[in-house]
């Protein structure tokens, strides 16, 4: 959707979507530092008004804040600073309601004061980049709601065509093409198996979902989407269960050298 704005200068984008999982569950995959790691990214959430919150994105990129709304389990505020050179503070509002079928309604706002335009792209490339860990935090609450998590999110950078770099993503993990609903065995950063839940091929990016079955469960987002005369390569990998957090550490050097492979091939 297109950024709404309003005569007092104020510029926002909203999503709505459903997810499984009580109001709590919810609260605790998407207000806590532990449950951010399980579906987004690393993170330190103080919890409580005023508190400082940190999510640690790709190696060497963060974004910092204060939180200003904490009203479990359902409203999470906050406003975020220097989430770009030279950009105004952008303020994040997450509600959580309870819907029957033990399924949430989430609404998420950013918002800003800007009397231009001159950050509505930036803001629009938020709501475009939520919906594929959207999907992972279904999977998420669906099958390992309330588990210990690890994470991490890595990315590299390629020139050429999009559908050219595409295809070179699928043949490293050993599939020529993806469908949801086949079942993948990988071989690349690590090895696994698991179901494709959910494929994405347009213009803004592509990527391929997998539900990660074995000792060590997770969810594994890969994929592509461009910037400017780049096109970079991403891998989010999410882990469950005990071993979760040494099994992420161990994986992500290898990951990392896979996707530089991937990109200068």
């Amino acid at each position: 959707m297109p950024t709404k704005f309003d005569a007092s200068g104020k510029r926002w984008v909203e999503m709505e979507f459903l997810v499984p999982g009580t109001p709590e569950q919810v609260w605790q995959a998407m207000a806590t530092g532990p449950g951010n790691a399980a579906w987004f990214t690393r993170a330190e959430i103080e919890e409580k008004i005023g508190g400082q919150l940190t999510f640690h994105f790709m190696p060497g990129v963060t974004s910092g804040g204060t939180v200003t709304g904490w009203e479990p389990p359902h409203r999470f505020g906050y406003v975020e600073v220097d989430w770009a050179e030279n950009a105004p503070p952008i303020a994040t509002e997450i509600s959580i309601v309870a819907r029957s079928g033990d399924q949430c309604l989430v609404r998420m706002v950013h918002s800003l004061f800007n009397a231009t335009d001159d950050w509505d792209n930036q803001m629009e490339g938020f709501e475009s980049g939520w919906p594929g860990f959207i999907e992972v935090l279904r999977l998420y609450l669906s099958h390992h709601a309330g588990e210990n998590a690890a994470s991490f999110q890595i990315s590299a950078n390629a020139q050429g065509e999009d559908l050219v770099v595409w295809r070179k993503l699928l043949d490293g993990l050993g599939h020529e093409t993806a469908d949801a609903g086949e079942n993948w065995t990988v071989e690349a950063g690590e090895t696994f198996y698991g179901e494709v839940t959910r494929v994405r091929q347009d213009a803004e990016q592509r990527y391929v979902l997998m539900h990660i079955a074995g000792d060590v469960p997770g969810v594994g987002l890969f994929g592509i989407y461009r910037m400017g005369d780049t096109v970079r390569l991403s891998v989010c990998r999410f882990f469950y269960g005990p071993k979760a957090g040494e099994t992420a550490t161990a994986a992500e050097p290898q990951w990392q050298a896979w996707l530089d492979g991937i990109a200068k091939s």
